[in-house]
């Protein structure tokens, strides 16, 4: 799953190119407008009170921007940030060393972080709420606690799993951002910018192709984006043009909706199998060799999205969109065929 273009996550080599592509400021930051407006108006009401900015968590998909927007946050606040994660932090002590090496309105980015333990989760409470750092020293009836006061920081967390986290440490947030899918007109203007910074001479019919296949995700149009440049450059003069961007991606795999040869087998297994469903989550994981978190998380939300399935209480069930777009007639006396949803 990891070597999809279209994988949502980090592959290697993402990062170092992803870096040089993100923006530094909320004016270049594109989409996501509502929570733009908002965080500006916080940090504008905070740079005025000569205070750190209250806690915030950003929740939803990954590939949309949380880690971007943090660093943001931090260079619209003037301030440094420390970048860290859920699962990197294992004990008390990794958050405590963090902690006191922050300085007065640093801000911390803890991403995925539903992913703390239970012990880190317990640290990290005082931490935000009172600025202090409770440690015990000794052990048995000779231990004692101490209280360190730490800097005024702001902390912004980051999950693709919200409802993972527990309620203490959700309630501790004074500020919840949702971000939401891009639409292609906003990914065509991420291409666009993108391309302009990676010297990628490209006409708008072409953006516009590299936006409608990135599954309104920027780390996939980026991706796509430096792909359709390398075909561009050695089989097309350099400049991406529609039909380049068409070739290109018809040859990594993504068709005109933006799904890959991994999302095309699970439907079809769905098919020739199960007769379009229901079929269970484990049933589905068992014949197609993936996770079933992976099929939940990864593949279900997007084919949803475009109406390509649904979830029954008896299980999966494929929708004549699907079979459409496969080429194949929705058998009859099926919940498939009964379904109506257009694109």
């Amino acid at each position: 799953m990891d070597d999809r273009i279209v994988s949502t996550g980090f592959r290697e080599g993402d990062d170092d190119q992803e870096q040089s592509l993100r923006p530094k400021t909320l004016r270049d930051y594109v989409g996501q407008e509502n929570v733009k407006q908002n965080l500006h108006i916080s940090i504008e009401a905070a740079l005025k009170r000569h205070e750190s900015l209250d806690h915030i968590l950003l929740y939803g998909p990954p590939g949309l921007g949380k880690t971007t927007l943090a660093g943001i946050i931090a260079a619209e606040m003037g301030q440094n940030i420390r970048i860290t994660s859920g699962p990197a932090i294992e004990r008390p002590g990794d958050l405590a060393s963090i902690l006191t090496n922050l300085a007065d309105g640093d801000v911390l980015f803890i991403d995925e972080i539903h992913r703390l333990s239970r012990s880190v989760e317990e640290v990290l409470y005082p931490a935000m709420e009172d600025y202090a750092l409770d440690i015990m020293i000794g052990k048995g009836p000779t231990a004692r606690s101490i209280r360190l006061d730490l800097p005024k920081f702001t902390l912004v967390g980051a999950t693709t799993r919200a409802g993972l986290l527990s309620a203490p440490l959700r309630d501790r947030f004074g500020i919840l951002f949702r971000l939401e899918m891009y639409n292609p007109e906003e990914l065509g203007s991420i291409v666009r910018r993108s391309a302009g910074i990676l010297n990628v001479e490209a006409e708008e019919d072409g953006i516009l192709e590299i936006a409608r296949r990135s599954r309104g995700t920027p780390r996939i149009a980026n991706r796509m984006l430096r792909r359709v440049r390398d075909y561009a450059q050695t089989r097309a003069g350099g400049v991406i043009t529609l039909d380049v961007a068409r070739q290109a991606m018809d040859m990594q795999g993504v068709d005109a909706l933006g799904l890959d040869k991994t999302d095309r087998t699970m439907i079809q297994t769905m098919i020739d199998k199960f007769g379009g469903g229901p079929v269970g989550l484990d049933t589905l994981s068992a014949m197609t060799g993936e996770d079933a978190t992976t099929i939940e998380d990864v593949y279900e939300p997007y084919l949803m999205q475009l109406g390509f399935m649904m979830r029954t209480p008896r299980g999966r069930v494929l929708t004549p969109n699907a079979y459409r777009h496969m080429g194949v007639e929705a058998p009859q006396g099926t919940g498939a065929d009964q379904m109506k949803f257009d694109l």
